[in-house]
């Protein structure tokens, strides 16, 4: 057996893989809190052997981590690893998947952009071709935009405050699990740290915007963040995104909201719901939003949707999206709202004038 360490704890991971969450999908066990807190410690700090390492993550993925577990990976990367640099405006912290999408546009920046506009302030985050799929997510679309994406934390703060919408970059903010890149890409597979990075909120945000592809997932992550001692969101909206996205998905999507009063919600505060797309202007299929070149068409999608020159399925799913970030800082009683909110912007070219002074900052 791995003895213990005085800089850490009692649990390398190989002693951990041993006794506790590597015997397999149906015997494994959860780790504790303070397991999960060490474990992940000795990551960031690149003490882990290779072949453990990775053993590990698999482990981890068969089984499932708990939402214990998640929120202890989450505290310590906010300790060790996430520099916070929060602006004066609380903004809505949008945590799409950080290994992106290929086949459907980008639609978050287009609705970042005119959310903000309409007054609610609204923060991105990503790395650059992260793991498993390494593919286009904002960093890309801001990048065609011509807009400064290799910003340090405290300049995505100050953007947000000057403009309103803001993107905050991994390697800068997140330096920790940005060095684990080459062992995540020789993983193969999506690990359990693509679902903590996307909560490292790095402009401590009282609101969290999410997405899913399951309801018990997108529930395991509002009790993640309701058990995290260091995250700071107060409030949470996850729904069905499209490719895993925060793109709200056509046709009949499934949300979270928490926390709730109403008598639907279940014993965590969380209420689940159903939006029916084509009641809010957007009625299309999936295939509607897909793209060639995804970071490059998405950003003249953008570009022409701010600027009032489109009225198609691009036009149609960016309000939609943008009345559901309004809505999840509650500046809207309901979508309805939001979507009007999201149309003056567009109309009276406040939302074109958010994107110039993004791509002039």
């Amino acid at each position: 057996m791995a003895q213990a360490t005085s800089e850490y704890g009692e649990w390398p991971l190989k002693r951990l893989m041993t006794e506790v969450v590597g015997s397999g999908h149906k015997s494994a066990e959860d780790m504790t809190r303070e397991q999960a807190r060490e474990a992940f410690q000795r990551i960031l700090d690149g003490e882990p052997d290779e072949t453990t390492l990775g053993a590990f993550w698999l482990a981890n993925r068969w089984k499932r981590n708990t939402p214990e577990e998640l929120a202890a990976f989450v505290d310590v990367m906010r300790e060790e690893s996430v520099e916070v640099a929060a602006p004066s405006a609380d903004p809505v912290d949008c945590g799409a998947n950080y290994d992106g999408k290929h086949t459907s546009a980008i639609l978050g920046v287009a609705a970042g952009v005119v959310a903000a506009a309409a007054g609610t302030p609204v923060v991105v985050h990503s790395g650059d071709r992260v793991p498993t799929q390494k593919l286009d997510a904002y960093k890309h679309v801001l990048d065609e935009l011509g807009a400064t994406t290799d910003l340090s934390p405290g300049e995505s703060a100050d953007l947000v405050d000057d403009v309103g919408f803001g993107f905050y970059y991994q390697p800068a903010f997140n330096p920790g699990v940005d060095d684990l890149f080459e062992r995540r890409d020789m993983m193969g597979v999506r690990t359990y740290v693509n679902t903590v990075e996307t909560l490292a909120n790095p402009a401590d945000a009282s609101v969290h915007l999410g997405s899913f592809y399951h309801l018990a997932f997108a529930k395991r992550m509002v009790k993640t963040l309701k058990k995290s001692r260091r995250n700071p969101a107060e409030r949470a909206l996850f729904f069905q995104g499209m490719e895993g996205y925060d793109d709200i998905r056509p046709g009949a999507t499934v949300v979270a909201e928490w926390p709730s009063d109403d008598a639907e919600a279940d014993e965590n505060g969380i209420l689940d719901y159903e939006i029916r797309t084509s009641e809010y202007g957007m009625d299309i299929q999936g295939e509607d939003l897909e793209v060639e070149d995804v970071a490059g068409d998405s950003a003249t999608i953008t570009e022409e949707v701010v600027a009032g020159d489109r009225e198609d399925a691009f036009a149609d799913a960016v309000e939609l999206n943008a009345a559901l970030r309004i809505y999840a800082r509650e500046d809207v009683s309901g979508l309805d709202d939001g979507i009007a909110e999201a149309r003056a912007a567009i109309s009276d070219g406040s939302a074109a004038a958010v994107l110039e002074d993004l791509r002039s900052y």
